[in-house]
C-alpha cells in the first residue's frame, strides 16, 4: 500500500553567512563595534566622498580619471583603424585621445574616423560631461559646508563657585569671527541599572548656568551647579568611571560672516574630569591698559 504522505524533497544546507563587516565607533572614552550593517563605503558614495580628507578625495578623483581613460582607449583599440593620425600608435595614442575627448578639448590633430569610434566617442563625452558635473558639486559642497572652528578645553573642571560645586568647561572661537545667538547644550551620558537589574545606557540634561552668548568671539565658561537637582548629585569620579560616563558638549551658532548656522561638538570622557581643579585666566592687562589673551595656556589647568 502506497504511503499518502507526499515525498519531501532533502532539507538543504544553510548558507554561510557571508563574513559581516565590523565598524568601529569611539564615544568618549568607550569604544563600540557594530556588525550587520551593509558596507558604508559602497553603501552611500555620496556620504564617502563628503567626508574623506581632501587629499584622499582628490586621489580617488584622479584614480577615476585615469581609470576611465583606460576603459575607453582599450575600447578604441578594440576597432580597427579608429582614430585618425593617432600619435604615437597604440595604446597609449588612443590613450592620449580619450583624454582629450573625455574632457571635451579636441585639439583636432587626432578625431574619429570610423562608426564605431565615433559612438564610443559619444558614450566617452556624455560620462565626461556628466562626472564633471558631479564632481564640480562635490567640490563646491565640500566648500560651502559651514565649519566651526571652536576650541573645547581638554579637560573639565569641577571645582566650587560661590559655595556650590560646580562643573565648568571652557570653550573659545578659534575663528575670531562673530557667531551670533549661540547657544550650548550639555548632555550626561552613563550606565544606570534599574532596580528589576535591567542595565542601560541614559541620557541626561545638565542645565547650564547660561545656555545663551549673544556674541561669542572670544571665549565661553560654561558651568553646570552640581546641586541636588543635578544628575551629577553625590558623584565621584570613581563613579563616573565606574558608570563609563561621557559628557557630550554641543554648541550652535548664526557666522555673521556667512549667515550660515554654525555647530561644534565635544566628547568627554569621565576620566577627563578635573576634580577640584581650576583653569589660569587667559586675559591679562599690560602696562598700556590693553587686553591680552593668551590661548597659549587655554588647555591648562591648576589645582585648587
Amino acid at each position: 500500500m502506497q504511503s499518502l504522505t507526499p515525498n519531501r524533497a532533502p532539507a538543504k544546507p544553510a548558507k554561510k553567512r557571508r563574513a559581516e563587516e565590523e565598524h568601529v565607533l569611539t564615544i568618549g572614552s568607550s569604544e563600540f563595534v557594530t556588525t550587520g550593517l551593509p558596507s558604508r563605503k559602497w553603501h552611500d558614495f555620496y556620504h564617502l566622498f563628503l567626508t574623506i580628507r581632501w587629499p584622499t578625495f582628490f586621489a580617488s578623483v584622479a584614480g577615476i580619471f585615469l581609470l576611465a581613460n583606460t576603459i575607453f582607449a582599450s575600447l578604441y583599440q578594440l576597432g580597427p583603424h579608429s582614430i585618425a593620425d593617432q600619435s604615437p600608435p597604440g595604446f597609449l595614442g588612443a590613450f592620449f585621445f580619450s583624454v582629450e575627448t573625455l574632457a571635451t578639448v579636441g585639439y583636432g590633430d587626432m578625431h574619429p574616423q570610423t562608426i564605431y569610434a565615433h559612438a564610443i566617442a559619444t558614450l566617452e563625452i556624455f560620462c565626461g560631461l556628466s562626472g564633471l558635473a558631479v564632481i564640480t558639486g562635490l567640490i563646491f559642497t565640500r566648500f560651502s559646508r559651514p565649519r566651526a572652528k571652536i576650541l573645547f578645553a581638554q579637560f573639565p573642571v569641577v571645582r566650587p563657585i560661590d559655595g556650590v560645586q560646580t562643573l565648568m568647561i571652557r570653550a573659545a572661537n578659534a575663528r575670531q569671527n562673530v557667531i551670533s545667538e549661540a547657544s550650548a547644550k550639555l548632555r550626561l551620558m552613563r550606565t544606570e541599572t534599574t532596580p528589576e537589574g535591567y542595565e542601560n545606557r541614559k541620557l541626561h540634561d545638565l542645565k547650564l548656568t547660561r545656555e545663551q552668548h549673544p556674541i561669542f568671539l572670544l571665549g565661553w565658561n560654561l558651568t553646570h551647579q552640581i546641586d541636588a537637582s543635578s544628575p551629577l548629585f553625590n558623584e565621584t569620579a570613581e563613579s563616573l568611571m565606574n558608570s563609563k560616563a561621557n559628557l557630550f558638549l554641543t554648541i550652535d551658532g548664526i557666522d555673521e560672516t556667512t549667515s550660515q548656522t554654525m555647530r561644534g561638538r565635544h566628547i568627554y570622557g569621565a576620566e577627563t574630569i578635573r576634580w577640584q581643579h581650576r583653569y589660569p585666566d587667559l586675559i591679562v592687562v599690560d602696562e598700556h591698559g590693553i587686553n591680552r589673551v593668551d590661548y597659549g595656556k587655554f588647555h591648562d589647568v591648576e589645582p585648587l
